[in-house]
């Protein structure tokens, strides 16, 4: 991997750690729905620019029934689960969530795409999956006041981000992935309008959450988009997936930083938990292989 691919691996890494940061710092004064609608609609008018100028708007218009599917699965509903969650848990807790996204997809792509599962990869998916869930039992509380329904809106999240993938792998395969993220933005952007209208904050936010929500649609959404397709296209998608296992890191680092977050021995034993079983599940992490014996 050339330096400068691993630079834009660890910028990206960077600015999806600091969605969950921005989401925080806008989820409480715009709502979930609002914060939501901003994100997205700021992305689009930072994506469609780009691609009219490459020329690609009739990819758009050829395959718009499944872009618009990937648009309400890999960002319309996963958003504004992610800021529904923001108002109760932490930017680092939420990110580490967030790192089963390829758990579900692996689980998924077994179920519908007929994916093979070797042995090696059922362990990942069991280590990974476990650790959510004990992460999860030792944070979750539906008490009132409590993270339980927070928790579950990140899992539903991470969910859906498993189905869009594969969605995305059997209907747009070869599609200029421009147009996916640009048309997707727009898809999720048209659902959201009418319901950010209706539950639009009474209170005008500050400008310190238009801040976080105009950073969080520009730079986490718009840029990174560019950024992973270019890794995409540079390193393969193998090596771009790794981007998942340095998310958590900055999230809690911009938390801690920022918002003062703490950061629990449960939260560090549960996210490590969670990245190996990932890694073994992806094949990202593997087995080393054994060496060959000697013939006399």
């Amino acid at each position: 991997m050339k330096s400068t691919d691993l630079a834009e691996l660890v910028g990206l890494a960077a600015l999806w750690g600091a969605s969950f940061l921005f989401m925080r710092m806008g989820a409480t004064e715009f709502g979930p729905v609002a914060l939501a609608a901003v994100r997205v609609v700021g992305a689009t008018l930072f994506l469609m620019p780009l691609l009219r100028w490459r020329g690609q708007m009739n990819v758009l218009r050829q395959h718009w029934r499944a872009i618009f599917i990937v648009g309400i699965t890999n960002s319309a509903l996963p958003f504004l689960c992610f800021s529904y969650a923001a108002m109760s848990i932490t930017a680092g807790l939420s990110s580490i969530f967030n790192a089963a996204s390829p758990l579900f997809g692996a689980v998924i792509a077994w179920l519908w795409l007929k994916d093979r599962l070797t042995p090696l990869r059922v362990v990942g998916l069991a280590i990974g999956f476990a650790g959510v869930l004990w992460l999860a039992w030792d944070k979750a509380s539906f008490k009132p006041g409590g993270s339980g329904w927070a928790i579950v809106a990140c899992l539903a999240a991470t969910l859906l981000y498993g189905v869009s993938a594969n969605f995305t792998k059997r209907h747009l395969t070869g599609v200029a992935p421009l147009a996916v993220a640009a048309g997707s933005q727009l898809s999720a952007s048209l659902v959201l309008l009418l319901p950010a209208l209706a539950w639009w904050p009474s209170v005008m936010p500050s400008n310190s959450a238009w801040l976080a929500a105009g950073l969080l649609a520009l730079a986490c959404t718009g840029v990174a988009y560019v950024l992973y397709f270019r890794l995409i296209a540079n390193i393969g998608p193998a090596n771009a997936i790794a981007v998942t296992f340095m998310i958590p890191v900055f999230a809690v680092l911009w938390g801690w930083l920022f918002l003062a977050e703490g950061l629990t021995l449960t939260m560090v034993a549960g996210c490590g938990v969670i990245l190996v079983g990932t890694g073994l599940a992806t094949g990202v992490l593997r087995w080393p292989a054994r060496a060959p014996v000697a013939q006399s």
